[in-house]
Order: structure tokens, then sequence, then C-alpha cells
């Protein structure tokens, strides 16, 4: 009966953790304002940037928390933050083809398909980070 009782508790206190590729970034009207001048000079791929307002249109507990471009195997790709810790962090690249992800599910690590990933990930630049309500 204890156990039953523990598991809910363990989740929601998991879904509060810090994933290693998730820095911390200015909220708010910084943030939109990095978007919106990366979109003015097309350095984000048009179907990202359909995909960050998809986003924004989100309830908060089902809105991705942040979108960061990487230098991953000499291409630009675009690492999704998903909002807990059960879902994947989605990895695309710049035609918005799912490359796979490298943490988060169950188990934490990832759907095993960019097993480097965080080893070999540079140049992070956040693109967009939700709103904080």
């Amino acid at each position: 009966m204890i156990r039953l009782f523990l598991i809910p508790i363990i989740v929601v206190l998991s879904c509060g953790s810090a994933k290693k590729n998730q820095s911390a970034a200015p909220a708010g009207n910084a943030t939109e304002k990095m978007v919106a001048e990366a979109a003015g000079k097309d350095s984000i791929p048009s179907c990202i940037r359909e995909k960050i307002n998809k986003f924004k249109g989100m309830q908060q507990h089902e809105q991705p928390q942040r979108v960061i471009e990487y230098s991953y195997q000499g291409k630009k790709v675009y690492y999704v933050a998903m909002p807990c810790c059960d879902f994947f962090n989605e990895v695309y690249d710049d035609k918005c083809n799912l490359l796979g992800a490298p943490d988060g599910g169950f188990t934490g690590k990832g759907d095993g398909k960019l097993p480097d990933f965080t080893k070999e990930a540079k140049n992070e630049k956040l693109i967009w980070e939700a709103k904080k309500n």
C-alpha cells in the first residue's frame, strides 16, 4: 500500500530535475526577442519557426521548455527540451527530420538513436524558451 502512494510522489519530484542539455537561459521578452532577431536573419529554418509557433499555442504543462541549436556531426540541429521527465527530448535537423531523442523518457536515456549527442553536440545557442507564468 505504501509503495502505491510513493510512486506518484517520485514521478512528480523527478519531473522537476534538470537535464544536462537543458541549460538555463533568460526568460520572457529577452527570449522572444532572440527568436525574432534570429528569424529576421533567416538563421532559424522556417520549419523550426513553425514548430516554435505551435509550441506557443500549447497548454503550459504540454509545452516544450526550450529549443536549443547545436552543431552536431558538422550540421546544425535543434534540441527540443520537453516539459517533463517521461517525454523524449527530441533532436531535429534543419529540415525538421527527427534524428532521435538523446535523453528523456522513462529511463532518462532517450531512444538510443543519438548515443553520442551529449558528448558531440557543440556551440549551444538558445533559440526559444517558454514563458514562465
